[in-house]
């Protein structure tokens, strides 16, 4: 009896740890499933704006991408307009001299399919990140959830400014003086359409990217990655850091445009010292009310 009674607790056991292992495996393969929708709902969004970018040709091509290759584009204007009022003309735009060309037989559509697919991005991309946080929002405490909802508007709202910073502001600046640079009189610029294009999407998105600095500071500043001490201390090493990326992304050497750019750069690292101070001061507080209690 007792070999009996001993053998049914030892199969209950068993019995209770394998009942354990499936309902972990199967909460495990259910985010999996939850996370499966949140991707598919995310490319059903990108594909409904890409069908749209995409029936929108003439407005899509002639008036965004094309843009920044005609003079009476806003930022050509505003330029002509500062060159004007402050006598500098050499900053004014009158001429952009280049052509855009086609070479391949399927390149204007698969351009055409490219830039759609492009324009979908940039316009889901808060969709997204609403569909991300949905995916996290339930292992977050109510206080995160909170500060979560105004992190998705922000994030949002960063990388909109950036892709308008950059379409505006660093696409015509490198369009102008690389479009427009030759080594000698006897070369046409004959742009290619896939050239073009790469250069005003990777600029635009790129820019959108780089103005999400302040939340990627609040990440590294949440898990102690960083903290505001060590980014006044190298704040010298960032504003050189910031001169060379400026430099970088604006092939001209004209020192306005270089400020131009760099002047954005400089307010969002400042915001993200401020971010950064904003998690160690909570993090403080928390700590001072758990010794406190």
């Amino acid at each position: 009896m007792a070999d009996n009674s001993r053998r049914e607790n030892l199969i209950t056991k068993y019995v209770l740890k394998d009942k354990h292992t499936i309902e972990s495996e199967m909460s495990f393969f259910d985010h999996l499933e939850e996370l499966r929708w949140h991707l598919i709902r995310s490319v059903i969004a990108i594909s409904v704006f890409t069908g749209i970018a995409f029936s929108y040709k003439e407005v899509i091509f002639d008036k965004v991408i094309l843009g920044p290759k005609n003079t009476d584009f806003w930022t050509y204007r505003k330029m002509c307009e500062v060159a004007s009022k402050y006598n500098i003309p050499d900053f004014c735009v009158n001429k952009i001299n280049f052509v855009i060309m086609n070479t391949e037989l399927a390149g204007q559509f698969m351009i055409h399919l490219t830039s759609s697919i492009l324009v979908g991005l940039a316009l889901a991309f808060p969709y997204f990140i609403w569909e991300l946080w949905r995916f996290i929002k339930p292992a977050l405490a109510d206080k995160e959830r909170k500060y979560a909802n105004g992190l998705i508007f922000f994030t949002s709202l960063l990388f909109g400014l950036g892709v308008l910073f950059g379409y505006f502001i660093i696409v015509p600046l490198t369009i102008n003086f690389l479009g427009s640079y030759t080594v000698s009189a006897e070369i046409i610029n004959q742009i290619s359409l896939d050239s073009y294009l790469s250069t005003v999407g990777t600029l635009s998105l790129g820019c959108g990217l780089t103005f999400e600095l302040p939340i990627v500071i609040y990440f590294l500043s949440k898990i102690g990655l960083v903290t505001p001490k060590f980014l006044r201390s190298n704040r010298r090493f960032a504003v050189v850091l910031i001169l060379l990326v400026s430099a970088f992304i604006t092939p001209s050497p004209d020192m306005m445009t270089q400020t131009i750019v760099s002047i954005p750069l400089f307010i969002l690292f400042e915001i993200s010292i401020l971010v950064s101070a904003g998690v160690a001061r909570n993090r403080a507080k928390k700590e001072a009310e758990f010794y406190n209690s």
